[in-house]
C-alpha cells in the first residue's frame, strides 16, 4: 500500500515537473520572440538620442553605454529646446506627417468600404464571368499582390501625368486604395463567411431589404474584422515608399520619403533618421493599443464558426 502511494506521488511530481518545464519553454520562446520583434523599435528609439560616436561605436543601453542627447530631435525642431521656436524643418515634418495621415487614413477607409461590399457579394452570391466563378474571382483579387510595384511604375506615371494627378494627395489615395483592396477583400470574405446566413434570412423574413440586413445585422457582427482590415491597410499605406517617391515631388511627399532623404555627401544622419522613424511609428503604436481588442476579435472571428 505504501509503495502504491509513493508511486502515485512520484508520478504526480513527475507530471507537474513536465508541465512546468513545458510552460517555461513556451514562455521562454515567446519572450525571446518578443525581444526579437521589439529590438528594431528599441534600436530606433535609442538611436534618436545618440551622438555620432555612440552610433558608430554601437552603444545600446542609455545611461550605461551613452548619455542620451536630443541631437536627432534637434534636427527636426522637436526637442524641448526648440519646440517653442520657429523651425523650417519642423514645418516640413508636420507637412509630410499630414500628407501621410490624410492619404493612408483615406485610402484605408475607402478600401475597407469597397472591399467589404465586394467581399459580402462574393460570400453571399454566386457570380459567373466567362469561365470565372467566385473562387476564381477571389484568387484574381489576391493575384494582384504578386505583381511587383516596379512593373506598374511606368504605366501609373504616364496615366497620372495625363490626368494631372502627379504630386497630389488624391492620386496617392486612389493608388493606395487599389494596392490594399485585395487584402481587405480576402480578410472580409472570411469574416462574412463565418456569419450564419440564417441571420440575414430571418431579417429578410421580417421585412428588411438586403441593404438593411447588411447594415443592421451583418456589419455590427463583422465590425472587428473591418477594424482589423483597416489597421492592416493603414500600416501598409503609412509605410509605402516606392509610389510616394515616384509620383510626388514637393506638395504630396509623405514621411517614408522624408525618412529616406536623410542621406547626404557626409553619409547617413542616423540620429535624424531614427527620430523621424520614431515619430512615424508612434501613431501606429497608439492606434494598435487603442484598437487591440478589435484586432484580436477580427483575427479570431474567422476561426470560429
Amino acid at each position: 500500500m505504501a509503495e502504491q502511494i509513493f508511486h502515485d506521488h512520484s508520478s504526480d511530481l513527475s507530471y507537474k515537473a513536465k508541465w512546468y518545464a513545458g510552460r517555461a519553454a513556451v514562455y521562454g520562446i515567446l519572450i525571446f520572440w518578443t525581444v526579437v520583434c521589439l529590438f528594431p523599435i528599441y534600436w530606433t528609439v535609442t538611436t534618436s538620442f545618440k551622438l555620432a560616436p555612440n552610433v558608430m561605436q554601437g552603444h545600446m543601453i542609455p545611461f550605461v553605454d551613452f548619455w542620451p542627447a536630443w541631437k536627432g530631435w534637434d534636427s527636426l525642431g522637436l526637442s524641448p529646446r526648440l519646440i517653442g521656436q520657429d523651425s523650417t524643418v519642423r514645418e516640413e515634418f508636420l507637412k509630410r506627417f499630414t500628407n501621410s495621415a490624410i492619404t493612408s487614413v483615406s485610402a484605408s477607409v475607402l478600401a475597407v468600404v469597397l472591399g467589404s461590399l465586394a467581399a459580402y457579394g462574393l460570400s453571399r452570391f454566386r457570380y459567373k464571368f466567362g469561365f470565372m466563378r467566385n473562387p476564381d474571382i477571389s484568387f484574381f483579387f489576391l493575384s494582384q499582390l504578386i505583381l511587383p510595384p516596379v512593373v506598374l511604375a511606368l504605366p501609373f506615371l504616364v496615366l497620372y501625368r495625363s490626368l494631372d494627378l502627379l504630386d497630389t494627395r488624391i492620386g496617392l489615395i486612389l493608388l493606395y486604395t487599389l494596392t490594399v483592396l485585395p487584402i481587405v477583400i480576402w480578410i472580409m470574405r472570411d469574416q462574412f463567411q463565418s456569419i450564419p446566413v440564417e441571420l440575414e434570412e430571418a431579417a429578410l423574413v421580417d421585412g428588411l431589404s438586403i441593404w438593411q440586413a447588411f447594415l443592421t445585422i451583418v456589419m455590427p457582427i463583422a465590425l472587428p474584422g473591418m477594424v482589423a482590415a483597416f489597421i492592416l491597410s493603414l500600416v501598409l499605406t503609412w509605410n509605402e515608399y516606392f509610389f510616394a517617391a515616384l509620383l510626388t515631388s514637393t506638395d504630396a511627399k509623405t514621411l517614408p520619403v522624408m525618412v529616406a532623404s536623410q542621406t547626404g555627401s557626409q553619409g547617413i544622419n542616423w540620429w535624424a533618421m531614427a527620430a523621424l522613424s520614431t515619430a512615424a511609428i508612434v501613431p501606429l503604436i497608439i492606434i494598435g493599443v487603442v484598437l487591440e481588442r478589435f484586432i484580436i476579435k477580427g483575427m479570431a472571428a474567422g476561426a470560429v464558426k
